[in-house]
């Protein structure tokens, strides 16, 4: 997992300045749209996660999910989740809804304690439901406006908005970014990245195989999605999870 982190790192760097060096075409036919005014250089951040995942990531993953069993997957999973739901439970209540909070804290106590550190989700059988809260939600439930259409490398799809909240997220991250040795963090944090990118293994390929604009389709899906989380759901049904890369779900 070390080593995985380190080649995260270069490959990021050598990726960010060679998309510095130009910008990637917009396909013939395709409609511009007025959230994403930086579209060009969007997709060419893009097309940098795409080969990022296609010759790093997805390879790591295939040799993780032929290593472990599924139940140890799950397990790790449910550990991850059950660690996100501290931070879930502060962002809702920032946002004013104590009693999603002492939810998502009470799910906390239940996995903890009786589902062997979380490694077992005791709390979502029991009736206390899951919630996903981050500080781009946050800040929009404050007012803050989203701002145009971001592709982050390696993070994927945001927003001027949701990348401000990418940061808060990582700042506010104190068990991974204190962890010692360095070496038990990074192979922790290797070991989020390759548990987040195996949720949507499959998804994923579903979606390469589909004759579309996978670009401008996962744009709208989080767009969408995010509107609708920032409203709380007024809508009769959440839209699907587009499947894109966020190393800290």
């Amino acid at each position: 997992m070390i080593a995985l982190v380190a080649r995260l790192k270069h490959a990021l760097v050598i990726g960010f300045a060679a998309v510095l060096v130009g910008c990637a075409s917009i396909p013939a036919g395709v409609e511009p749209s007025p959230h994403d005014p930086w579209e060009s250089f969007n997709r060419s951040i893009f097309e940098f996660n795409e080969g990022l995942d296609a010759y790093l990531l997805k390879p790591v993953v295939t040799g993780y999910r032929f290593v472990l069993p599924e139940f140890v997957r799950e397990g790790i999973y449910n550990f991850f989740s059950n660690y996100n739901d501290i931070y879930t439970a502060l962002n809702n209540l920032l946002q004013g809804k104590p009693a999603y909070a002492f939810n998502d804290l009470m799910r906390v106590v239940v996995n903890t304690t009786f589902g062997l550190g979380g490694f077992i989700d005791m709390a979502t059988p029991g009736g206390l439901e899951k919630h996903k809260e981050d500080w781009g939600q946050t800040f929009g439930v404050w007012g803050v406006p989203s701002g145009p259409y971001v592709v982050l490398p390696f993070f994927g799809p945001s927003s001027v908005r949701d990348t401000f909240g990418t940061v808060a997220d990582l700042e506010t991250d104190y068990f991974f970014k204190y962890i010692n040795p360095v070496g038990l963090r990074n192979s922790l944090t290797g070991l989020r990245v390759v548990n987040a990118r195996n949720t949507y293994y499959e998804a994923g390929d579903l979606l390469d195989g589909a004759a579309i604009d996978k670009y401008s389709f996962m744009r709208d899906a989080y767009i969408q999605r995010r509107e609708y989380q920032i409203n709380e759901g007024r809508e009769d049904e959440e839209p699907p999870m587009p499947p894109y890369m966020n190393a800290y779900e």
